[in-house]
């Protein structure tokens, strides 16, 4: 949870409790909104069913991911060390599923792109945030009048942002209902962001006017960037670790009521709701830690 709000509480941009409501709010949108896609993969792609006796040892593989899971976070938690939810409990449900079924029961091929993505993933967002401070330096930092180019580049930073969470929330959101593809949703993002960039254009421009020239007073004109940044955040993670952690709930209730065997039936909203509840509590009780 802190990596969602952790740049925004750590620059003093908002308090830690703002930032825990914002990010709440949000991680339970993205679960709600987002999570369908994540839920299926970790309940039917990791492991194949049709190697495990019957549907009883299926449910009890998922019920042990789901405890060993739980009680490896929370341990990591308490203790302070920093883990992630996707790696736990893919690893769970994969060697639950191998101790069940024999190593024919993993689904190598999937696995493999979910740990590329392990290293693919890091590399990118270094590479895209040495970018970004690339960008800030040359355009912001290094001018004589630091204030007029603020005035300038900021709200081009917020539009981006603007674009990328309308574009990913019509993606993941709205193609649910109603069918969008990628090139409307950017369309209808690039929208969005024109808008939002000629507010913020406005707005900046007028809290500029009193500003000194220093690089104390041009930190303020990021207060804005990081509350995007931390809510658009806080919406990815929610869609996906979330749905990390409900996956094998959601697998042992399609067992129960369907007798499993679908990777793309419907998630019932109330198991969706109990992990957007449960993110949301364990970022007011172990977040701030």
């Amino acid at each position: 949870f802190p990596v969602t709000i952790g740049p925004a509480v750590g620059s003093r941009s908002i308090t830690m409790t703002s930032a825990i409501i914002i990010a709440a709010i949000f991680e339970v949108m993205g679960a709600l909104i987002g999570g369908a896609e994540v839920v299926a993969t970790i309940r039917g792609n990791i492991i194949d069913a049709k190697f495990i006796p019957d549907s009883d040892h299926f449910i009890w593989v998922m019920t042990a991911s789901l405890l060993a899971g739980a009680l490896w976070l929370n341990f990591a938690t308490a203790v302070g060390a920093p883990v992630s939810t996707t790696h736990s409990i893919v690893g769970a449900v994969l060697g639950a599923g191998i101790a069940a079924g024999g190593m024919q029961a993993a689904n190598w091929s999937t696995m493999s792109g979910i740990v590329a993505s392990w290293v693919i993933s890091p590399v990118m967002g270094g590479l895209v945030a040495a970018g970004f401070l690339f960008w800030i330096k040359r355009a912001i930092t290094y001018k004589s009048d630091m204030v007029e180019a603020a005035t300038r580049t900021v709200p081009i930073l917020i539009g981006i942002m603007a674009v990328a969470f309308c574009t990913y929330l019509l993606l993941k959101g709205l193609s649910r209902v109603v069918p969008v593809s990628f090139t409307t949703a950017l369309l209808l993002g690039l929208g969005l962001g024109l808008v939002v960039w000629l507010i913020m254009r406005q707005v900046i421009r007028r809290k500029a006017e009193t500003m000194a020239n220093t690089k104390m007073a041009i930190n303020a004109l990021f207060t804005a960037p990081l509350i995007f940044a931390a809510a658009l955040l806080s919406f990815a993670h929610g869609a996906n670790d979330v749905a990390n952690a409900i996956g094998p709930l959601a697998a042992i209730v399609d067992t129960v009521l369907d007798g499993g065997g679908s990777n793309t039936a419907s998630v019932p909203m109330w198991v969706m709701m109990i992990g957007a509840l449960g993110i949301a509590i364990g970022l007011s009780l172990y977040g701030p830690k």
